[in-house]
């Protein structure tokens, strides 16, 4: 590991042949490493370390130092406070922390359960051998890990049986669970030296800026002695994205373990992926703040809260930005509140706020219908930041007023939607115990609290809110049904809520005075069952691995195509052009037809069609055009004509002056720019495919048109075709759409969004 410094006089000192300037003649760490001056570091360190082999060793030392230090501080700390526990709870007597250190755990994990001990009023021994008690076998891997997750949810039972609110204000609960998450990460010394590595390489690699005392040096000086080096001792250590999931298991307060990787990657964005503990801290006393802050406001004038209702947001008050109503080409400013069953708008008076106009959100069967609108002066649509409700007796518009951007639209409506998307989840999947609907509305309320603390810490750059709500965040990914059928089976298969369950949380965090609902049963199913804590996991989490990879893969599929969906309308037009030609004519005619918008001319062509295909034969020659089209794919991908032929060329020379004036809406006009690149990407994918871009896809279509032909070859073809037309024509009318399945239509939308685009490069004639 290298030198340690030790302590003399009360400041801890470098040992000689450490490989400092001085070397070792003058070792305190004061303002640097030695008392040398910056210079003296440069030039030694030049000669001494050529390659940077030194600044990764000390790194390793300082990050060494630093989380010795802080352990030795806080293990004070707690001892000058009289033994308390950091978290909760107090130690009694001398049994308690007991058992002193073990050799194959590292010195943050030897400390985390101390302090378990501590809070629990036990010793490490005893802890220990309940652990091992429990252990199925004599051999276990990852035994130091099991170890502190064992200690630490027996610590964590007793801290959520107090007030969460009161330990997140003083700092301790955070520093607590924190280190809990550090002995996760690193629960033996090899794990803690790995880490330590892995970060000084990093940190090497990217070549961070050393901050504003750094001395100024040449391209030949090293960077091994520099003003770094007091930062780096007085660091401390930063927790990883898989310690952060894990902890959001086992007690959800600063994630949710569905979205939890999600979140993480939101609150580490700007830190290189590594959770530091000031940020974290913030992060807990920022929820804090959001929670009390969201159960103290009013209720609306003349509703009366259910008993399971909670205020999730508010705009519109003195305080905050103003949210108009608009009627018409009337406009009234008043306040909304959006709550976890349904939001409520009140026009502001001239003294008070009138009568709040309601728009359930709860009531499933209704077809929400929540989209973005345009509004302006006297009707005029102009400003793109509005919401209207569309499915009321008296459609809703509410504009949320900013100068620049729709953020603040854009995050009422993914709020909104998550509220509707959460009631949708609970009548879908049938959860009707009260247990089970408290627990996904604590998921919410939870999940929203988190979002309100990270845009106020991350004020300079807010995060997207689909990252921490569950709802919304699953409904757009790929595969994202797959993740929320999981947890509602995991749901159905508990019978009690824990401790370490999210209603327990929003429990810990209310007021004493505030009562939530099903606290009493909740509290009597727990006391017939303390222990089952621990909810199946496993399955969950390969769903959210398999909906993380496939978002991964539809986004590299897209990036193909981010160039051409930032086209203007004038380019895109000149695409389409190009790419189907005089076929797209037909489209609306043939949609006309299937579509049975005139009964008789369908009918009449339908009957048409089946007479044909009975008395022709065309088997044989689909058969060959489908093993025509697979020759023409194998030979593609044996030739790579996919990395040949990679873009497709569109000539946008003209002989005619480009003068169009287009004189429609602005509303008509996205829509129609929509429908153009919708079918651009549409042709693109198929070019792909056709020319074994995606390897992956194109082995797929291969086999399905292989058994496409082999079962037109073998059943009498004007059957098939028979089968075929009559369904296109049935599939369009209404009683087959009542019964259809929208799943099998997702995973086929899915599959093909994963299909990498051919890229588009437009160019003059002159330029060929």
């Amino acid at each position: 590991m290298g030198p340690r410094g030790t302590e003399s006089g009360g400041r801890r000192t470098w040992p000689a042949g450490a490989g400092d300037a001085c070397g070792g003649r003058r070792g305190e760490v004061a303002g640097c490493m030695c008392s040398c001056t910056a210079v003296a570091h440069q030039q030694i360190g030049a000669r001494t370390d050529p390659d940077g082999r030194l600044l990764r060793r000390r790194i390793q030392c300082a990050h060494a130092a630093a989380m010795d230090m802080g352990v030795e501080s806080r293990e004070k700390s707690a001892a000058e406070a009289g033994g308390a526990a950091p978290a909760a709870g107090a130690g009694t007597g001398n049994k308690a922390g007991g058992g002193g250190g073990r050799k194959h755990l590292s010195s943050i994990a030897n400390h985390v359960l101390r302090q378990c001990s501590l809070t629990l009023g036990r010793s490490v021994n005893d802890l220990v051998a309940d652990f091992e008690l429990g252990l199925k076998t004599a051999a276990v891997d990852n035994y130091s890990r099991k170890l502190v997750e064992f200690c630490s949810l027996q610590a964590l039972q007793i801290i959520t049986s107090h007030d969460i609110g009161e330990k997140i204000s003083e700092g301790s609960l955070s520093r607590f669970t924190f280190d809990m998450m550090l002995a996760w990460e690193t629960p033996t010394p090899s794990d803690q030296q790995i880490t330590m590595e892995s970060v000084a390489k990093e940190r090497e690699d990217r070549k961070e800026p050393l901050g504003a005392n750094e001395a100024v040096m040449g391209d030949e000086t090293s960077l091994f002695y520099s003003d770094m080096m007091p930062l780096l001792v007085n660091e401390e250590p930063t927790v990883g994205e898989e310690a952060y999931v894990w902890f959001g298991s086992v007690f959800p307060l600063a994630c949710d373990v569905v979205n939890a990787r999600f979140t993480f990657e939101a609150l580490t964005a700007t830190t290189a992926n590594r959770l530091h503990y000031p940020a974290y801290d913030k992060f807990l006393k920022e929820m804090d703040k959001s929670f009390k802050f969201l159960q103290n406001l009013p209720t609306p004038t003349g509703i009366e809260f259910a008993e399971d209702e909670f205020i999730l947001h508010m705009e519109g008050t003195a305080g905050t930005q103003r949210v108009v109503r608009h009627i018409g080409t009337s406009s009234w400013p008043g306040r909304v509140t959006l709550t976890n069953k349904a939001l409520y708008f009140e026009a502001s008076g001239k003294f008070s706020y009138e009568s709040a106009i309601k728009a359930d959100l709860s009531d499933t069967g209704i077809q929400h219908q929540i989209n973005t609108a345009s509004t302006g002066p006297f009707g005029v649509p102009l400003f793109d930041k509005a919401i209207v409700f569309e499915s009321l007796s008296e459609p809703l518009v509410l504009e949320f007023p900013e100068m620049t951007s729709s953020t603040r639209r854009d995050m009422w409506l993914t709020l909104i939607r998550e509220v509707i998307f959460i009631h949708r989840f609970i009548s879908m999947y049938n959860l009707e115990s009260p247990i089970h609907k408290w627990e996904v509305h604590s998921r919410i309320i939870l999940g929203v609290i988190r979002l309100h603390a990270a845009r106020e810490m991350l004020r300079m750059s807010p995060p997207s809110p689909s990252s921490f709500l569950v709802f919304s965040l699953y409904d757009d990914l790929p595969k994202g049904d797959f993740v929320l059928e999981q947890l509602a089976s995991n749901l159905k298969q508990t019978s009690t809520i824990t401790r370490l369950s999210a209603s327990y949380v929003f429990k810990g965090l209310s007021k004493s005075s505030y009562v939530i609902p099903l606290s009493a049963e909740i509290a009597k199913d727990h006391d017939t069952d303390s222990s089952g804590h621990e909810q199946p996991l496993a399955s969950l989490e390969n769903k959210i691995d398999q909906a993380k990879d496939e978002a991964r893969e539809v986004t590299a599929a897209n990036a193909a195509i981010e160039g051409m969906q930032e086209e203007g309308i004038t380019d895109s037009l000149l695409v389409l052009v190009g790419l189907v030609g005089p076929i797209g004519k037909l489209r609306p005619l043939v949609q006309q037809i299937i579509s049975w918008e005139r009964p008789f001319v369908t009918g009449s062509v339908l009957a048409v069609t089946l007479l044909t295909i009975y008395n022709e034969w065309f088997n044989y020659m689909l058969a060959a055009s489908l093993i025509l089209a697979v020759g023409v794919m194998v030979w593609a991908r044996q030739r790579k004509i996919g990395k040949i032929c990679s873009e497709v060329i569109i000539d946008t020379s003209s002989d005619k002056t480009t003068m169009e004036s287009i004189v429609e809406a602005q509303q008509s006009l996205r829509k129609v720019h929509e429908y153009i690149k919708t079918a651009n990407v549409v042709i693109l994918r198929l070019w792909s495919i056709a020319l074994a871009r995606s390897p992956k896809h194109t082995e797929t279509m291969i086999w399905m048109l292989t058994g496409s032909a082999v079962v037109a070859a073998v059943i009498p073809f004007k059957f098939i075709l028979i089968g075929l037309a009559a369904g296109g024509f049935v599939a369009n009318t209404r009683v087959a759409k009542a019964v259809s399945n929208p799943q099998g239509g997702r995973r086929w939308r899915e599959w093909w969004e994963s299909i990498p685009a051919v890229p588009v490069r437009t160019v003059d004639k002159n330029e060929l």
